[in-house]
């Protein structure tokens, strides 16, 4: 069993790595501070090949492995968790279900645009009274003649306002319950798509999460994504890619919280010594250290079973679950081991307890995950 990373899944982590501290970590207090998207950064991340970087190079992606991509994000996480989550949910949620079910015509004029990053997707499926529990959804597609026609209402919706299109999942059938749900791509610029609020979020700040009404939005039926009635089917495929790269997002943040702490143990003195020579810190270290390590050990074999054409929903689910409950406690600390100083925007790890939070919530909340594993476990479907 070899637990290294090949030469070009190092060669991908050290690019990702050296773009996070040159062009991601000058601002990245400000941007948090203003909510100002990182357009210029998402950019060059297209430029890199790191907005597709899990999608075929015939479809315009990088064609990178799914273990490349995790360590990837990773990198960007550690230094910004908000450029991390608008390049995952670009390539998990929105890129990699059409490219696992879309037609030739979806590939072909959207696909493409998302993965070389000339476009920039959204993911569409929760609602005012649809979270956790999806099959609640009411925004429903009609068909009529050639086209569909989309009403209802989306929430949470990240890149909602800076997208340049939409996967979008709607009831297309009330009667067939799971059975009766289809997937669309829309275009943000068609008539109809009307972007409500701004939520003003306690972490993440530099994505943009706004709310969605559709009124009467017409969608021709060649941007359904796979068959009419896979919509759950999409929907689950996306959300098992998208749990990695949430928890990517959270080792990440760890991983920060952890370098910060290291460095300021190192330069803050108390007692006339670092107060990394004291073994109340050097425990919360080693116990930072550890804990991130079984972390990255968990997620990679999980991206490492999607790689091998393996079931890996269980093991999505349980990096998700760890490497977010890892993400809170390790920032928790990291403020704890700053002390007064930790808990002002004059360091950064008071904003990585405010970024970790959420990656215990979206993508499925840790307790669904906690059910989807139970299920694993107990052999029921």
């Amino acid at each position: 069993m070899n637990f290294q990373l090949s030469e070009e899944q190092e060669m991908v982590r050290q690019t990702a790595r050296e773009f996070a501290e040159k062009e991601l970590r000058p601002g990245v207090a400000e941007r948090d501070e203003n909510g100002t998207f990182p357009r210029e950064q998402v950019n060059m991340l297209g430029e890199l090949g790191f907005m597709g970087m899990i999608v075929d190079e015939e479809w315009g992606g990088a064609g990178f492995d799914t273990v490349s991509y995790v360590a990837a994000l990773e990198e960007l996480s550690r230094v910004d968790p908000s450029t991390e989550i608008i390049c995952s949910v670009n390539n998990s949620l929105v890129c990699y279900p059409l490219m696992k079910f879309g037609s030739d015509y979806v590939k072909e004029n959207f696909l493409k645009k998302f993965a070389t990053g000339e476009w920039l997707g959204a993911f569409c499926l929760t609602e005012p009274g649809s979270g956790s529990d999806a099959g609640a959804m009411k925004t429903r597609a009609v068909k009529d003649g050639d086209d569909w026609v989309l009403n209802g209402s989306k929430n949470f919706i990240t890149n909602g306002e800076t997208c340049d299109a939409y996967v979008m999942v709607c009831v297309t059938d009330p009667d067939a319950g799971h059975r009766g749900t289809s997937t669309f791509v829309v275009p943000k610029d068609t008539p109809g798509v009307i972007i409500g609020k701004h939520e003003n979020k306690m972490g993440i700040r530099a994505t943009d999460t706004v709310s969605l009404t559709l009124q009467d939005v017409r969608v021709p039926d060649a941007n359904l994504v796979g068959k009419h009635g896979d919509g759950f089917k999409t929907m689950l495929t996306a959300l098992d890619s998208g749990r990695l790269g949430v928890a990517a997002q959270g080792l990440g943040i760890a991983q920060g919280a952890l370098d910060e702490s290291v460095k300021y143990s190192q330069e803050r003195e108390q007692f006339g010594k670092p107060i990394a020579a004291f073994q109340a810190i050097r425990n919360k270290i080693a116990d930072m250290a550890t804990r991130i390590e079984a972390a990255r050990l968990l997620l990679r074999y999980a991206a490492w079973r999607k790689d091998a054409g393996l079931s890996f929903s269980q093991e999505a689910a349980m990096s998700k679950v760890y490497c977010s409950e890892t993400a809170t406690w390790a920032a928790l600390e990291a403020v704890q081991i700053h002390g007064g100083y930790g808990y002002t925007k004059d360091y950064p790890v008071e904003r990585m307890l405010r970024d970790a939070k959420i990656t215990e919530i979206y993508e499925g909340t840790n307790e669904v995950q906690r059910i989807v594993i139970a299920r694993n476990v107990y052999g029921e479907r």
